[in-house]
């Protein structure tokens, strides 16, 4: 039995033409532990159809995401009500459907130094971190490159995570570590994973350079990547989260055996 639960993000797979079913059905045959969304509203199937279609191939929905929006999040605090009101129908939606993670953003920077924003988005998150404590729901504030993605995104270093983190002191409110952005950030991948494991909640991956697939192309060794993962004893999922030509079921297979170091 493999020591990673894999899951995978389903828009960077499904195509116009696709069946979702049969991708979902595919993808548990392979050895898929879950699937997860972007926006809680589901698509490209609405979130209940998606539930039991992850439910019958024997697989869970791992994560979605948990308010609006990537760019103006909760390190402005006119946004806090906003998003607490967003984030409480999320965690009413994840218990209905036992999804364990939810993704948060922290926004753009607009101008705002990093140790503000740690206050801030703190602050927001203190204000439903007791209910995700109630629920089992982990609320994954996600880290993102600002350097080529996602320009003047402010969690963009592992560090200001984990500070942000400790300041709001939630067992529940916990990093989605992005392989892919960090190696893009800030690199040292294994340490910085062994360092923070208790800080992460939920892994996502990507090759580097062009966020494609986890083959020979790109620089990130993902065997020996989740080897680490793997023995600091992290249980929760690591999900596929790359873009690629080729058939989505073939591509989810090769990373699949990626990453399956049992």
């Amino acid at each position: 039995m493999s020591r990673i639960r894999q899951s995978f993000c389903l828009r960077a797979f499904w195509r116009q033409g696709v069946d979702v079913a049969a991708l979902v059905r595919g993808a548990g045959r392979i050895g898929y532990a879950a699937v997860e969304i972007w926006d809680r509203a589901g698509e490209p199937l609405p979130l209940e159809e998606l539930v039991a279609t992850a439910r019958d191939a024997g697989m869970v929905v791992a994560s979605m995401g948990g308010h609006g929006t990537l760019t103006s999040g909760l390190n402005d605090p006119r946004q806090h009500g906003r998003i607490a009101d967003e984030l409480a129908a999320s965690i009413e939606l994840a218990v209905r459907h036992g999804i364990p993670n939810l993704i948060c953003f922290s926004g753009n920077r607009e101008g705002r130094n990093d140790e503000a924003a740690v206050e801030a988005c703190a602050a927001g998150l203190g204000r439903v971190a007791p209910l995700a404590e109630q629920a089992g729901v982990n609320l994954n504030m996600e880290l993102l490159n600002s350097r080529r993605n996602h320009p003047d995104y402010q969690a963009d270093h592992t560090a200001w995570g984990v500070r942000m983190c400790e300041a709001v002191g939630s067992p529940r409110v916990r990093l989605l570590y992005d392989i892919y952005h960090m190696q893009i950030m800030e690199g040292d991948i294994i340490a910085t994973i062994r360092a923070n494991i208790g800080r992460i909640g939920h892994f996502h991956t990507a090759g580097n350079p062009g966020r494609g697939p986890l083959d020979a192309n790109q620089e990130l060794n993902y065997p020996a990547i989740c080897r680490a993962i793997a023995e600091t004893g992290y249980t929760g999922y690591v999900a596929h989260e790359f873009w690629g030509k080729g058939e989505p079921l073939e591509m989810l297979a090769a990373a699949y055996r990626t990453c399956d170091v049992g």
